[in-house]
């Protein structure tokens, strides 16, 4: 248990992550590999004694403000992509219980032969009880990013921090991909953040966890065992917290 830093998170993996990579470089579908992947780390967390709240986007299969732009009713469009993290949960609940977990998904639209009805009771004791959570369909509302759902997630069952599993090892300055000058942040306020409209999060999963005083940790998935790294407080990628 001392290795421990932070007992209880919500970990935000994004859907295009768990996704075979295409031509044009974004993720698709379901790579079951990279699943296996991240439901170890996962197992190696329960086993330290961390509880995991999970939230997955879903832009592997639909992202509603861009796949659906200019063709769809903004909140029809974003239906669509809530239904996407739906099976995403699922697949990934399906992968922790081949590795030895009792996973649970919890739906914040009702669906009850998919999944439970979110209420954050009922996450509150899975999680006590060594459940993962898996919590999906975003806030059930549309106009809403999963990475504010994520964050609405963790406010709610009381995480000690939010760790943001993305593509990018960090927070930078601008797109590394585009700008070879772009700097890499280790620590950042919300302020900072906010200020310099760095694109860690939306705006609103930034201000909503700053609002609420709650840590937040973005790093690179593909780096070797980040998710463990950092729930055991070693640094990589960017920490972001009201003050330091």
């Amino acid at each position: 248990m001392s290795q421990i830093k932070y007992k209880r998170i919500l970990l935000k993996v994004s859907g295009e992550a768990l996704g075979e990579k295409t031509a044009a470089g974004d993720g698709f579908g379901l790579d079951f590999a990279k699943i296996h992947e991240v439901c170890d780390s996962i197992k190696t967390c329960i086993d330290m004694g961390v509880q995991v709240g999970l939230v997955i986007g879903g832009g592997n299969f639909w992202r509603g403000v861009k796949n659906g732009s200019g063709k769809l009713q903004r909140s029809h469009a974003d239906a669509m992509g809530m239904l996407a993290t739906v099976m995403n949960a699922i697949a990934v609940g399906d992968v922790l219980e081949q590795h030895g977990l009792d996973a649970r998904v919890l739906s914040a639209v009702e669906m009850n032969k998919f999944a439970e009805y979110f209420t954050r009771d009922i996450a509150d004791q899975y999680l006590n009880e060594g459940k993962v959570v898996i919590f999906a369909a975003g806030t059930g509302n549309p106009y809403f990013s999963t990475d504010t759902g994520a964050v609405l997630r963790g406010v709610e069952i009381e995480a000690d921090a939010i760790l943001m599993a993305k593509n990018v090892d960090a927070i930078y300055s601008a797109d590394p991909a585009k700008d070879p000058n772009a700097v890499k942040y280790t620590q950042l306020t919300y302020d900072e953040v906010l200020a310099k409209h760095l694109k860690a999060t939306d705006s609103t999963a930034m201000t909503l966890a700053m609002d609420n005083n709650i840590t937040l940790v973005c790093f690179g998935l593909a780096e070797e065992n980040s998710i463990v790294r950092v729930v055991r407080g070693e640094v990589i990628g960017t920490t972001v917290k009201n003050q330091f």
